[in-house]
């Protein structure tokens, strides 16, 4: 049984408050994108989780990942047998693009048809939750407005204009979830969400920021040169995503999106770029 764990891209991260638990509250658009990772699971007679990883290396004991994790949450909560797992890695790591996250919760679905659990969408997202802040998402991998420390999903309806693409670039920059939070002050973003749907894309930069940005991007500065380049190539808006280190660019024409990979790829940087709508 297989399945494809896409990436995400943040449509603006702000960063509006500091939570009793230690969590901060968030508010985002989450919208995926098909950079994937795959992974494929089968039965096994013998009990536990065997895991094979290949692709791209991955940082830390990889024994214990959200993949295991996901497997452990299930096999406490419904006794489920042994599992040989095997995780092909594509998205790169410590990029803001959610990969760890996605794959946790493919897991997750790929478990629950294994072992035909029953789960549905509400409890599935609940135990997605339980992996992780950003988990919930991927269990649909739909556009959503997301708030809460990322947990909170609600649907967002919006279609990019057709022929529009979405190129991303990763500078081979691991930012770790502390250093991001550093020097990151609170505030209420401001934004009617649903102007953004109406604006024009060119204007987004007047709307939407990345709360993350300034300050990696000052311990980082080769994250502004990325960014700098998807603009010099053509996209009509530029970001970082997540707590970085990869950029995105919004394009009105295939073409410009893949030329912009490839100066990506020029400077030694991963990229990939696909159609923007899902």
């Amino acid at each position: 049984m297989i399945e494809f764990a896409p990436a995400k891209i943040n449509l603006g991260l702000f960063v509006t408050g500091k939570r009793s638990d230690g969590f901060h509250d968030l508010e985002s658009v989450f919208w995926p994108v098909g950079w994937n990772d795959v992974l494929e699971v089968h039965r096994k007679d013998t009990p536990g989780l065997d895991l094979k990883i290949t692709g791209l290396s991955i940082d830390g004991d990889a024994t214990d990942n959200l993949i295991t994790r996901a497997y452990a949450l299930l096999q406490a909560r419904f006794g489920i047998g042994g599992v040989q797992a095997h995780l092909h890695k594509c998205i790169p790591m410590g990029a803001g693009l959610g990969g760890g996250s996605s794959n946790g919760t493919c897991m997750l679905k790929l478990l629950n048809l294994l072992f035909e659990l029953g789960m549905d969408d509400v409890q599935g997202e609940a135990f997605a939750a339980e992996l992780g802040s950003d988990c919930p998402f991927f269990w649909k991998a739909q556009p959503a407005y997301v708030t809460g420390r990322g947990e909170h999903l609600a649907p967002w309806d919006f279609v990019f204009p057709d022929g529009t693409w979405i190129a991303i670039a990763h500078p081979g920059i691991h930012v770790s979830t502390r250093e991001a939070f550093v020097g990151i002050h609170p505030a209420p973003s401001g934004l009617d969400w649903g102007t953004l749907s109406t604006a024009p894309i060119a204007n987004w930069s007047e709307l939407l920021r990345n709360d993350f940005q300034p300050g990696i991007e000052r311990l980082h500065p080769r994250i502004a040169a990325v960014r700098n380049l998807l603009a010099e190539s053509g996209s009509v808006y530029s970001q970082m995503t997540g707590t970085g280190s990869a950029c995105f660019g919004i394009f009105t024409e295939e073409e410009a999106a893949q030329q912009a990979c490839e100066a990506a790829r020029g400077q030694g940087w991963s990229a990939f770029a696909a159609s923007a709508n899902p």
